[in-house]
């Protein structure tokens, strides 16, 4: 009933105090983290586990659901984030190996599951496509929360290992999260409910698929071009007003359309960034052509870009604040008192060793990829073939260039491979997700089979990101110097700026 008011209260001292520490502990314990194993999101994890009702049970319930609900904004601001500073450029020509390293990583684990749960443990099959599906989930979270803070030694999200890993971990997500949606509906087939099988099963899928080519079409031939004419001039009239505005409607009309849809809300926040990024003209009199923050602000026929906007509104809230709390509530999931029997330790840990190795094979596919590209070259490289026209002088004068900076690179594959294979390995968020899903909402998931699944997801969550951030302290910059490193962004009018930039 609406009306009325909420009594004010002054919040106790105690309440008070728990809270003051619960964030202290947060911040402190991610820095601990990440000096000494170079995965700051680990101590979060831990906090969310001690303060949460897992282990002491500090926080109020109702306390920890806010947290939990705050966390997920935080999860889809990350995930926005991710798409707002994604290279369209490299994940398109990237998008087939993407796809077949997706497709590994998803066949493997539940492959994998079989072998050991179905034939080694006695489980059931439809309880251990269940854990498989939810070990064949890769963490976004945590995969651009690793991008995030390996930017100082190495930006990964401007490398061609990193856009890979970028691609395979949405498209994992994706796959994982449809088949979240069938698992849960799953529930009502074994409760003896009148359902469609083939709407249950095919919802999520066609809804996916479907946004997942409209969105590029309708944005390349609709959107983008209506917004360069009518819109983007009198964006420089008001810089991050309008931007933050158009941000938060587009952003909401995603998550919106994917929720409704059948899918996922997170696979509806990557698109909303990748959106943004792409409708701007790319051309050097448009308004969001800028090489600095300060220049889109200052001039008044400029415009700061839309990851300005995210860097100048949203960041410091989303860093320091929504995604801490999003990786304490990963916390409150975790069933930790019940993990520590033997047979329950012993059963994880073999479980957890193989889904490492089910999702490290994903990074195969680097040293095998320019092997197979020669084999099968791509189809721009046909066409030209098959034209036969004259090279222009301006293609051939970008040719020698990028042959000098690729004979002045490493052609080591072995670091990009282990970087994909361990950044891949983080299942976190979705896979406990689905496996909880499995267990709560359908009676395939036995409590045995439940645990051994969280004490592989909690344990790879803690290998993939401690595996990465070594990698990238000792080897980033030999990584970034290779043919899988750093890619050269060409911004027009900027050519010279725009190739020291990347170099």
């Amino acid at each position: 009933m609406a009306g009325g008011f909420l009594p004010y209260h002054e919040p106790g001292i105690v309440e008070i105090l728990i809270i003051v520490s619960f964030f202290f502990f947060l911040s402190l314990a991610e820095w601990v983290s990440a000096k000494v194993i170079r995965a700051g999101i680990i101590g979060q994890i831990a906090v969310g586990i001690i303060y949460g009702k897992p282990l002491a049970n500090i926080l109020e319930l109702p306390w920890q659901n806010t947290f939990m609900v705050l966390g997920y904004v935080g999860l889809i601001l990350i995930i926005f984030e991710g798409g707002l500073t994604a290279r369209i450029d490299l994940l398109k020509q990237n998008l087939i190996l993407s796809t077949i390293g997706a497709a590994t990583g998803v066949c493997f684990p539940i492959g994998f599951s079989y072998l050991l749960l179905y034939l080694g443990y006695g489980y059931g099959p439809v309880e251990t496509f269940i854990i498989g599906a939810a070990l064949s989930a890769t963490s976004l979270g945590t995969t651009f929360a690793v991008i995030s803070s390996a930017s100082k030694t190495v930006d990964l999200a401007n490398t061609r290992v990193g856009s890979v890993l970028v691609s395979a971990a949405v498209i994992d997500d994706v796959v994982g999260l449809v088949m979240s949606s069938v698992i849960h509906d799953l529930g009502e087939l074994s409760g003896g409910g009148d359902v469609n099988l083939g709407w249950l099963i095919g919802r999520p899928i066609v809804a996916s698929i479907a946004m997942a080519i409209l969105t590029p079409v309708l944005t390349k031939w609709v959107f983008a071009p209506f917004f360069r004419k009518f819109i983007e001039y009198h964006f420089a009239q008001l810089d991050h007003l309008s931007n933050i505005v158009l941000m938060v409607l587009v952003l909401s009309a995603f998550i919106s359309i994917a929720a409704y849809a059948g899918t996922s809300v997170l696979f509806g926040a990557f698109l909303a960034g990748t959106f943004l990024t792409y409708i701007p003209s790319k051309q050097p009199e448009g308004p969001f052509v800028v090489m600095t923050r300060e220049e889109g602000e200052q001039n008044a026929d400029k415009s700061p870009t839309f990851v300005h906007t995210f860097e100048a509104y949203l960041l410091d809230v989303q860093e320091y604040l929504m995604a801490p709390l999003f990786f304490a509530s990963v916390g409150f999931a975790i069933p930790f008192l019940e993990l520590w029997t033997g047979k329950r330790i012993w059963r994880g840990i073999l479980f957890t060793l193989l889904m490492v190795a089910a999702k490290a094979v994903v990074g195969i596919w680097i040293p095998l990829w320019k092997p197979l590209s020669k084999v099968t070259p791509s189809p721009q490289k046909m066409f030209r073939k098959v034209l036969r026209k004259a090279p222009d002088p301006s293609e051939e004068a970008n040719q020698s260039v990028e042959k000098t900076e690729e004979s002045s690179k490493s052609s080591g594959t072995l670091l990009p491979a282990l970087l994909l294979g361990s950044a891949m390995v983080a299942r976190g968020e979705i896979g406990l997700l689905i496996i909880e899903i499995g267990y709560n909402s359908t009676s395939y998931v036995t409590q045995e089979g439940f645990i051994t699944g969280v004490w592989a997801i909690l344990l790879n969550t803690i290998i993939g990101p401690i595996v990465v951030g070594l990698l990238v302290k000792f080897y980033g910059p030999k990584i970034g110097q290779g043919e899988w490193g750093l890619q050269r962004q060409v911004i027009p009018g900027h050519e010279e700026e725009s190739h020291q930039a990347a170099v």
